[in-house]
C-alpha cells in the first residue's frame, strides 16, 4: 500500500502564500467512496481497507488554476444519518460539493436527490455542486447506467463525471472542474459593497470570505470530530 504523503500535505496546511481558499466538502452515502477519493487527490494514495468516517476529517492542498493560487479544505463526511446532524453543520460556509453516489449502488444514486435537498438547506445558495458516480472500474457489479447518472445532473443542473479512485479515473479532472466553475462563478459575480452578508452575497469580495486573510480554519468552526477513521 502506498503511505500518504504526510509532509506534503502538512506543507500545504501550513502554507499561507494563497490567493484564494476555498472550502469543499464530499458528501454522499455511506461506503460509496469518499474517503478513498479525498485520499487518491490529496495524497495520491488508495487502500480498500477503509472502515466508516465518524463525524468528518479534512485534507489541504493547494493547486493553481486560471492565474491563482488556490488553497482548498477538502472535507470527508461520514454518510450514516446518525452523524448527519454533525456533518450539516460543516455545510456552512463551503463553496462547492462533490455529490458521490456508487454506481454499483442503485440505493445511493436514490439518495443523490435527498443530499441535494440538504444543500439547499444548510449551504449558500451559491455553492457549486458535481455529481459523481465513483467506482467505475467495478464495470461488471454495475447499477447505475452512465446515461442515468447524466440524466439526473441534468435535471438537478449539475455537471457530471464518472471516477473511479481505485484506478484515479477523473478524481483530479473533478476537482479541477469544481475550482474552476468556483472562480468563473467569483469572476462573473458583481460586487456589492452594501452587502457585506456572505450568506446572501458569496461571491463579492465584499464578504471577506474567500481571501486569504479571512478563510484560515478558526477557532470558532467545527472542529473535526471522532478519531480519524475513514470510509
Amino acid at each position: 500500500m502506498t503511505q500518504p504523503n504526510a509532509a506534503g500535505t502538512a506543507k500545504d496546511a501550513a502554507d499561507q502564500n494563497f490567493d484564494y481558499m476555498f472550502k469543499l466538502l464530499i458528501i454522499g452515502n455511506s461506503s460509496v467512496g469518499k474517503t478513498s477519493f479525498l485520499f487518491r487527490y490529496a495524497d495520491d494514495s488508495f487502500t480498500s481497507a477503509f472502515v466508516s468516517t465518524v463525524g468528518i476529517d479534512f485534507k489541504v492542498k493547494t493547486v493553481f488554476r486560471q492565474d491563482k493560487r488556490v488553497k482548498l479544505q477538502i472535507w470527508d463526511t461520514a454518510g450514516q444519518e446518525r452523524y448527519r446532524t454533525i456533518t450539516t453543520a460543516y455545510y456552512r460556509g463551503a463553496m462547492g460539493f462533490i455529490l458521490m453516489y456508487d454506481i454499483t449502488n442503485e440505493e445511493s444514486f436514490n439518495a443523490v436527490q435527498d443530499w441535494c435537498t440538504q444543500i439547499k438547506m444548510y449551504s449558500w445558495d451559491n455553492a457549486q455542486v458535481v455529481l459523481v458516480g465513483n467506482k467505475c472500474d467495478l464495470e461488471q457489479d454495475r447499477a447505475v447506467t452512465q446515461e442515468r447518472g447524466q440524466r439526473l445532473a441534468d435535471q438537478l443542473g449539475l455537471e457530471f463525471f464518472e471516477t473511479s479512485a481505485k484506478e484515479n479515473t477523473n478524481v483530479k479532472a473533478v476537482f479541477e472542474r469544481l475550482v474552476d466553475i468556483i472562480l468563473e462563478k467569483m469572476s462573473d459575480a458583481p460586487e456589492d459593497a452594501n452587502d457585506s452578508n456572505p450568506n446572501t452575497n458569496p461571491y463579492s469580495s465584499a464578504a471577506g470570505k474567500y481571501t486569504k486573510d479571512t478563510t484560515k480554519l478558526r477557532a470558532t468552526d467545527p472542529q473535526p470530530q471522532g478519531n480519524n477513521c475513514q470510509c
